[in-house]
């Protein structure tokens, strides 16, 4: 019987951050393909989560941020083709934290066409991504204890498990 090799599983990991300021506000981004969403993106190689945060919310919008609180961590379980000379999209793990606006001014950059402080309670209806959406929500229902959220976005979006941890 012939022996299966091992493989390393692969996840990309990225983290996001729902930037609030002094007037109730947060930050969203209007991203060319994807509407409006809180920024983030793929964490790079050698460099920690905390970091990645920070730099993506500052590359995407002009803002400097204090990373606070971990709000939600969601697993995309979904893999779909690739592009270019990758074959597969793997599983994905976005880890979501409350940030405080500490420095900056809004701006759009080459990933999005704007970004705008916006209310709280408006933001929600501005964000069509299915799974965006339901990452807010956990943010908005956020009491103390992150949510874990598991869901499908390929071939269309499926929400498989929410709950504290």
């Amino acid at each position: 019987m012939k022996e299966k090799k091992w493989t390393m599983p692969t996840h990309i990991v990225a983290a996001a951050g729902v930037v609030e300021n002094e007037q109730d506000e947060i930050l969203l981004v209007n991203t060319h393909n994807g509407g409006w969403v809180f920024p983030g993106g793929q964490v790079e190689v050698g460099e920690n989560i905390v970091d990645g945060v920070k730099r993506e919310i500052l590359e995407e919008s002009g803002i400097e941020v204090e990373v606070e609180e971990l709000f939600c961590i969601s697993s995309n379980t979904s893999k779909y083709p690739g592009y270019g000379d990758i074959k597969e999209i793997p599983t994905k793990v976005m880890l979501d934290f409350i940030c405080r606006k500490t420095g900056g001014e809004v701006r759009g950059s080459e990933e999005n066409s704007e970004s705008s402080w916006i209310r709280k309670e408006t933001a929600l209806s501005m964000i069509q991504a299915p799974a965006i959406r339901e990452r807010y929500r956990a943010y908005l229902e956020y009491s103390g204890r992150p949510c874990y959220l598991e869901y499908v976005t390929h071939p269309v979006y499926e929400l498989k498990l929410k709950r504290n941890v």
